[in-house]
Order: structure tokens, then sequence, then C-alpha cells
């Protein structure tokens, strides 16, 4: 992996970690498109997640330390938040050690990536409607919780909902923030609590991939590596700041359409051939065998007339070279 590949994949888990739109399906296709590998692509998302989670830990600092400070018994709202935290995790820690690798086998590659995208924007289209009816931010007769009101059981019923984005494509960030409206809290304090949930569930990620993934990472050039990390941290922190924003005027629907539009593209692109996916790994399911849109190579090599090369090929070969005085090679059909 190149610098330039590391500031594309940086860029695009910056910009897409914290939206509703699934950083793992678009890094999965961008490293496909880019043809590389898929244990090297995984670890290095994995990794560049750091970025990520210090463009949280920078924009919410107070909040983390006064969730330090109530860890110390100082600060009893923040150890409350800090509990809420960890109960909303412990359903994806318990499931992801269970099936990690099952996960990996069977959903990473392009197909089930697309499909995760496609259905997740019709469930965005369909809370966007939902939410113009329910939230109003101005609407006095409506009872919303903010952070600190959470109760453990709404915190559990977001970390539940957390694990169906263990589906790559379907987006951690969109179930978070929907499970948070969904037990009553307004978009944007639902996408604070996403934002902060992120911190223990890709912190966890990172630090098992770390240990994991130890001899693939000790490979892959260390300056790509930081480069990302720093380019996925700038973009994250911009993309949280504006969708904090936006989610106070507006609904999910954008996310929505541009979900299904993408999910679109793609499936039309790869089944016309337009696009095409240079990870072979990446379009292997489950235990089927990899395949390859590249041809066997080709080789010539001389019969008894030098003058006349006789093409052959590595598989068995539909064409046959001379096989008396000096004649022109002949395609059998």
């Amino acid at each position: 992996m190149d610098i330039f590949q590391a500031i594309i994949l940086g860029i695009v888990e910056g910009i897409t970690e914290y939206l509703p739109i699934s950083s793992t399906g678009h890094l999965i296709l961008a490293g496909s498109l880019m043809g590389l590998k898929s244990n090297a692509v995984d670890s290095y998302v994995i990794v560049i997640q750091g970025g990520a989670i210090l463009a949280v830990i920078g924009l919410y600092r107070k909040r983390v330390g006064n969730m330090l400070l109530g860890f110390l018994g100082k600060h009893k709202t923040g150890l409350k938040l800090a509990i809420n935290l960890i109960i909303a995790v412990l359903p994806a820690v318990v499931l992801g050690l269970l099936f990690k690798e099952t996960i990996k086998e069977q959903l990473f590659f392009p197909t089930p990536v697309i499909a995760a995208l496609g259905l997740g924007g019709v469930l965005m289209l369909c809370t966007s409607r939902w939410q113009r009816s329910a939230f109003h931010e101005g609407d006095e007769n409506q009872s919303f919780i903010d952070i600190e009101q959470l109760t453990w059981k709404k915190a559990l019923i977001i970390g539940l909902l957390q694990c169906i984005a263990m589906w790559p494509g379907t987006s951690r960030s969109m179930m978070t923030i929907v499970g948070g409206m969904a037990v009553g809290m307004k978009p944007k304090h639902a996408a604070e609590f996403s934002f902060l949930l992120g911190l223990p569930t890709l912190g966890g990620a990172m630090l098992l991939e770390l240990y994991t993934s130890r001899a693939v990472l000790s490979e892959m050039n260390m300056l790509a590596m930081i480069v990302g990390i720093v380019v996925s941290f700038i973009t994250a922190a911009l993309a949280i700041k504006w969708l904090v924003a936006y989610l106070s005027k507006h609904g999910l629907a954008l996310f929505g359409w541009y979900r299904i539009a993408l999910a679109i593209v793609f499936a039309v692109g790869i089944y016309s051939g337009y696009i095409t996916l240079g990870n072979n790994a990446l379009n292997t399911a489950g235990e089927g065998s990899e395949t390859s849109s590249t041809s066997a190579p080709i080789t010539f090599e001389y019969d008894h007339c030098p003058a006349l090369p006789v093409a052959t090929h590595v598989a068995p070969s539909t064409i046959t070279g001379p096989t008396t005085d000096c004649q022109c090679p002949t395609l059998i059909s």
C-alpha cells in the first residue's frame, strides 16, 4: 500500500465513520477498486480508525474528562454516562468475539456490502418520514431525553441495535442514531451518543486487530499507516461537526438516498462489467473458491519451424501448432 492509497482510505474512513452510510462498506469497495489484498485492507481499516477515535476525544474532551472523573468518584453524571457506554458496547463485544472470523469470511466482500447499503437506505428513508412527524425542535408538548437522562435499559437497546452493523455496509452510526431516536433522543443527541459509543467500540476493535494481525501489520508501510491515521483524524472531525449541525435542521433522507444510489451504481457497474473489483479475495464468499478476471498467461514456444511461433496455453489449449511441415497454427473450436 502506497501513500496515495493510504490517503484515499484515510479520507474515506474519516468521512464515513460517523456518517450513517457505513465506513466499512465504503472501505471494502474502495480497497477492491484499488486492487488491494483483503487481509491488508481489513487490518489497515481497523488501524486507521484510531484517527476517527482521536477526533471524537478531541471534540468531546469535556464529556470524556467527566467520564474519567466519574471513575474517580468525582463526577456523578460522567460516571452514569460511562456506565451506559459500557452497557451499550457489551453486546457487540460478546458477538464480535464469537463470530468475528465467520463475519469476515461470509460478509467482507462487495455483494453483501451492496445489499446492506441498499436496505439501509430504505430504512433511513422510512426513519426520515417518522422523524418529521415525531421530532420538532420547538414543540414543547414533546418530551425528549438527552444523554444525561438516558437509562441503562435504553442504552442496552442502542447497543443491541449496534450489533446489526457487524454486517458490513449497514453502518454502526446509522443503527445507533436510529436506536437513540427510537428510545426518545433528539437526532443531534442520538448522534452525540453514537460518537461517544464509538470510543469503546472502535477502540476495542482496533486493539484486538493490532494484536491478532500484528504479523500482517508489521509488513505494511508504517509511513502510510501514520498518514492514514492523520488524514482520518482531520476528515472525521470535519464530518462530525457537519453532521451535528445538519441533523439539527434536517432529517436522514439525504443519507438514505445516497446509500441507495451508491448500491445501484455498484450493482449495475459490476453486473455490466464497467466496474472491475481488483481484489479477488473480496469477491469470494464463505468456502467458495476465489475467481479471477485475469486470463491465464499465454506463452510462445518454437516447434520445428523456427520462423513460426506456436501459441500454447497453460490450461488445456484450443490452439495447436504445426504438426507436419511448416503449417500455420490451426484454431480448433
